[in-house]
C-alpha cells in the first residue's frame, strides 16, 4: 500500500501552526515542564529572561497567564538589605496617615480618603491596629 512508508509525525493539537504560541484552556495544559510565574515563584524559581512558550486561558479568554519552561527557569534572587529597605519605605508610604502620622499594620485608603478613617470621619481606630507616631523631639534631630 502506498503511504505506509511515510513516517508517523507526532502532532500537538494545541499548536496553532502559524508560528504563534499555543493556547491552553484552564486545566488543559497537562504538561509537567510548564508553569506560570506564580507556580515558578512557589517552586523558588523565576523565568530568568526566557520568553513564554504558551498561554493559559480561563473564563473564556478573559483571563490568561503565560507559561514558561521549568527546565530553563533560574533560582529566585535572595532579598538584599537595599531591597528590604526599599520595600519597607514603600509599605510605610501606604500604611502611614499623613495627618496623624500613625503607621497602621494594614494599608489605609490614602488615594480615596487622603487619611485614616479616624482623621477622615472620626471613626475610632483600635490602638492594636497601629503604632504610635514618632515623638516630635526625635523628628527634629
Amino acid at each position: 500500500m502506498a503511504g505506509q512508508d511515510q513516517d508517523v509525525v507526532d502532532v500537538d493539537p494545541y499548536d496553532p501552526g502559524d508560528g504563534s504560541l499555543p493556547v491552553f484552556r484552564w486545566r488543559q495544559a497537562g504538561r509537567e515542564n510548564l508553569a506560570t510565574r506564580r507556580q515558578l515563584r512557589q517552586m523558588g524559581l523565576r523565568p530568568g529572561g526566557q520568553e513564554p512558550v504558551a498561554r493559559l486561558e480561563c473564563r473564556g479568554g478573559k483571563r490568561w497567564a503565560w507559561l514558561y519552561r521549568i527546565d530553563l527557569a533560574k533560582p529566585k534572587l535572595p532579598m538584599t538589605l537595599a531591597k528590604e529597605a526599599a520595600l519597607d519605605k514603600a509599605m510605610a508610604a501606604r500604611q502611614t496617615c499623613g495627618t496623624c502620622r500613625r503607621r497602621y499594620f494594614h494599608c489605609i485608603p490614602i488615594k480615596t480618603l487622603g487619611s485614616c478613617l479616624e482623621c477622615f470621619d472620626g471613626t475610632p481606630a483600635d490602638p492594636a491596629s497601629y503604632t504610635a507616631p514618632p515623638a516630635r523631639h526625635l523628628l527634629a534631630a
